[in-house]
């Protein structure tokens, strides 16, 4: 039996309750249950999938180019430390680039990952609406004189997507969800072959809620959103995450969805106060990184607690403004 090409899961015939089911009468369309019915009925189902550790082995045993896809607003420490386990000649791929707000020009963002997170290999930029700028990729191949490369992110960050663009046809399936991908699969383009793998896990995720999961990803450019605290006062990003200030004001910019609802509360307010609490000092011009979600710009040195529905890992960087012109 094949594997899916949708998602690479090995298929089987056998049992409908398990992964790489497919009806005996459509074998032949290499497609699983599963796939199907996100494509056509966007239903989604769990699947098992790789651990980091496991897809990341795997690369370091090829002798394969790697293309390492990452979401500007999910720049981290996570994120970092799986794009330095791949010991292979790599490049670093922006998505999404028409979502960031005008203000964030290539050369700036550029500057800023070299100066600050030490990124000193190649960088590329792929819009989603320009589908040609995801030729690029190919041209660095044949640039390189190289035959195949993995593409290699955290989930949801653009890989499938980019696949279908280049092949002009849905040849691996995608979704607002994040494990879609359960299985390397191999795809040919023109005399190329890219590598699709499974989407990187944070090691902790609010996002777990599907409702809204659908919510975090822009669908159009991002208007950021600023804010003045009080001392007591907070930001409530859906009911997942409170920020709550306990200096005596601070000034902050949200780099999130806008189709998030935010609402200011008080002190009198109780929501989420039993939750997960983080405490984080932050200096000025310093952003704090939600993983999956988005970052938030602090314009004065403020000290916040955090208070999240699941417990998520939260970081603080220099910030992406943080440049003298």
């Amino acid at each position: 039996m094949s594997n899916c090409r949708g998602c690479g899961i090995l298929l089987q015939t056998e049992n409908k309750t398990k992964m790489g089911y497919i009806p005996e009468e459509k074998k032949n369309e290499a497609l699983c249950q599963r796939c199907f019915k996100i494509r056509n009925y966007n239903e989604f189902s769990e699947g098992k999938v790789k651990t980091n550790r496991e897809i990341i082995e795997s690369i370091n045993k090829d002798e394969t180019f790697v293309f390492f896809l990452v979401d500007l607003l999910n720049i981290n420490d996570e994120m970092l430390e799986s794009y330095y386990a791949i010991k292979k000649p790599k490049s670093l791929v922006l998505t999404k680039i028409d979502y960031w707000p005008k203000s964030l020009k290539k050369e700036k963002i550029a500057s800023w990952l070299k100066r600050t997170l030490g990124i000193q290999e190649e960088l590329l930029f792929i819009s989603t609406k320009r589908k040609e700028s995801y030729k690029s990729l190919l041209n660095r191949l044949k640039e390189k004189k190289l035959k195949q490369a993995y593409l290699v992110g955290y989930t949801n960050v653009g890989k499938s997507t980019l696949i279908n663009a280049l092949k002009e046809e849905k040849a691996v399936t995608t979704s607002v969800y994040p494990n879609t991908t359960l299985n390397f699969i191999k795809i040919k383009i023109e005399e190329l072959t890219l590598i699709d793998t499974p989407g990187l896990q944070y090691s902790s995720q609010l996002v777990k809620n599907q409702k809204f999961y659908k919510k975090i990803n822009p669908k159009k450019e991002l208007k950021p959103i600023t804010y003045q605290l009080k001392k007591g006062a907070s930001l409530l990003i859906e009911d997942f995450i409170r920020i709550e200030n306990k200096s005596e004001k601070a000034n902050l910019t949200l780099y999130v969805n806008n189709e998030l609802q935010i609402t200011k509360i008080y002190e009198k307010n109780n929501t989420l106060k039993e939750a997960c609490k983080n405490k984080k000092k932050l200096k000025k011009n310093e952003d704090l990184v939600l993983n999956a979600i988005g970052f938030i710009n602090f314009k004065t040195e403020t000290e916040v607690m955090i208070y999240t529905k699941e417990e998520m890992e939260i970081a603080k960087r220099e910030s992406i403004f943080g440049e003298k012109e």
